[in-house]
């Protein structure tokens, strides 16, 4: 072993505080937007369509930037990376928090995944490298907790700053948390030997990869507004997507130094085990910005209540965490990967029982329900796509589990609101087909209503808006039941053992 991995701090415990509140920092501003989406859509003048940007642009910034992680830390040393990531993350966030429009904000935010990109795998690599080998385990189940707790927080956090104060606070409160995760980090590092390296750039993959998932993006997101393929900027930026992409994945397969290694796939594990990890991964994501947005649109929740009610999912995950890290090798994976997705599945079949009537209790002890099947799906399904893999490609494979991972999530927040929007609007126009004077239940509510009047007819209208998102949500959540449910048969197309070899320790990205 190098003298760099052997370097101790001064402090571990503070240093080790330093690392996770950077991690927190980030894996937080992944959640808090989401029930302040309402508010920040409202405030800003856009669509609630619109308003998901604020959640597209940094998770597609974010994947793009990771697989730049390992030329910048050779090029740069892991400290200084680290240091320069969350300096320039605080440095996001403010600019986010001082935003007076959409395209502003949205600018900052795809800044502020660029610079997130290096956070969470520098702060793995470090917390891996000044603790001995014996516990490093134990080190990256304290990492793994911040990342569980974070996304509790986040709707909490974000509701109530959002209810009382304003939502650009959701941002600036990243920046005395990263300032002084920054300091502590570098008064305990700086004395940590700097070994760099050279290694060409893959110019060429990097370039693609931006031009192609950026396109594939921006027309995932305007696609509805623009009216899909009757604009002739959808189309393009379709053909640009697809020839970019194209063009991506041949350089990759044959460069000597890709960015992105898409030969690991003929590993059958990594395969089956990244398809049901990016899937279900897409799928947890949706129910987090669905739900929050139903809440507060169509049931009248404020910010604060939204997150309290979406929260309890994070409790048994940070309950079971320890005991699955403890316990899970003795088990075959797939069958906790498979009980993950059965959980999972079955809480959208219960959230597509739901009505306008349904109470806070009902919806936060579904949320509490599901929290066991999280708890049980990140771990067995890493382990399972790193099982096969040589011990040399351990890092390739975890960065590029967690791109594909960061873009499934990115493309499921479009994906979903398009889908939850359309849907409503199509449950809309059936509804109102029987809505007419001639109908004997409308003329009892107009009669209630003290007769045929505009604001009768208003309210009529927000009755059937109302039912349409309710019917969309349930019809949404369905389909996602659905397709857990398909995961739990495809995560047995794996092949044992499940035994993760040893890596380098920059494997985390």
């Amino acid at each position: 072993m190098s003298d760099k991995a052997q370097f101790t701090p001064p402090s571990l415990v503070l240093c080790t505080i330093g690392l996770a509140l950077a991690t927190f920092m980030q894996v937080l501003d992944t959640t808090i937007a989401n029930v302040a989406l309402p508010t920040i859509s409202g405030n800003l003048g856009v669509s609630s369509e619109q308003g998901t940007w604020v959640i597209t642009s940094f998770a597609v910034s974010n994947a793009i930037a990771l697989p730049l992680t390992g030329f910048l830390s050779r090029k740069f040393g892991e400290v200084k990376l680290f240091l320069f990531a969350t300096l320039f993350f605080v440095a996001a966030s403010f600019l986010c928090g001082i935003s007076r429009s959409m395209p502003e904000l949205i600018g900052f935010r795809v800044l502020q995944g660029v610079v997130a990109g290096p956070l969470y795998p520098m702060a793995q690599t470090l917390l891996i490298s000044i603790y001995p080998p014996a516990k490093r385990g134990m080190a990256l189940a304290l990492l793994a907790m911040v990342t569980v707790v974070a996304p509790i927080a986040g709707p909490i956090a974000g509701g109530w700053i959002t209810d009382n104060y304003s939502w650009p606070w959701i941002f600036f409160i990243n920046v005395p948390i990263g300032l002084f995760a920054a300091g502590v980090v570098y008064t305990q590092m700086q004395k940590r030997p700097v070994v760099t390296s050279y290694q060409p750039m893959d110019y060429v993959g990097l370039i693609t990869l931006i031009i192609g998932i950026g396109a594939l993006q921006i027309v995932l997101d305007k696609g509805n507004d623009a009216d899909w393929f009757e604009s002739h900027a959808i189309v393009m930026g379709t053909v640009i997507s697809a020839i970019a992409l194209a063009i991506f994945v041949v350089w990759e397969l044959t460069d000597k130094h890709p960015i992105v290694n898409l030969r690991l796939f003929a590993y059958r594990n990594f395969t089956v085990g990244t398809i049901v990890l990016v899937g279900g991964y897409a799928g947890f994501f949706g129910i987090n910005l669905i739900l929050p947005q139903w809440l507060q649109t169509q049931m009248g929740y404020t910010p604060t209540y939204a997150g309290l009610a979406v929260a309890p999912i994070g409790v048994l995950p940070v309950l079971m965490s320890p005991f699955v890290g403890k316990y899970a090798t003795r088990f075959d994976l797939r069958i906790l990967a498979g009980l993950a997705f059965l959980g999972i599945g079955i809480s959208c079949f219960m959230r597509a029982g739901f009505t306008n009537q349904v109470d806070f209790t009902h919806i936060a002890l579904v949320q509490l329900f599901m929290g066991a099947g999280v708890a049980l799906f990140f771990m067995p399904t890493l382990t399972i796509l790193l099982s096969d893999l040589p011990p040399q490609q351990i890092a390739d494979g975890s960065g590029l589990a967690t791109f594909l991972r960061n873009l499934g999530g990115s493309f499921a927040a479009s994906l979903t609101t398009w889908i939850w929007i359309r849907r409503a609007n199509e449950h809309h126009a059936y509804l109102t087909e029987s809505i007419n004077p001639y109908n004997p239940a409308t003329q009892q509510f107009l009669q209630q209503m003290g007769g045929a009047s505009t604001k009768a007819y208003s309210q009529i209208d927000q009755m059937v808006i109302s039912q349409g998102y309710m019917l969309s949500t349930v019809d949404y959540f369905h389909m996602l039941g659905w397709m857990f449910m398909a995961f739990v048969v495809i995560v047995w197309m794996a092949k044992p053992p499940f035994v993760a070899k040893a890596g380098p320790p920059s494997g985390g990205h």
